[in-house]
């Protein structure tokens, strides 16, 4: 599976954050959306949202990054 890594630094604001999305298979032959965010160099949330099927991950992990891109995440 391939993981999408964004970043958003802002020296100004002494802001440096990450946003990783990944999409996991899970034992009941689901797939599961990964999201991760946090400081970089830090450990960060982790949230795990299922999906019955991969196409609904893959809608879900689209909707995620076109929202972060917004933010401002490259």
């Amino acid at each position: 599976m391939t993981a999408i890594m964004l970043t958003r630094v802002d020296h100004h604001y002494n802001m440096a954050r990450y946003y990783k999305l990944d999409i996991q298979p899970t034992l009941f032959g689901e797939c599961s959306l990964v999201r991760e965010w946090g400081r970089i160099g830090r450990a960060g949330t982790v949230r795990i949202e299922a999906y019955s099927s991969r196409g609904l991950a893959d809608i879900a992990m689209i909707s995620k990054w076109a929202q972060k891109r917004k933010r401002g995440y490259r």
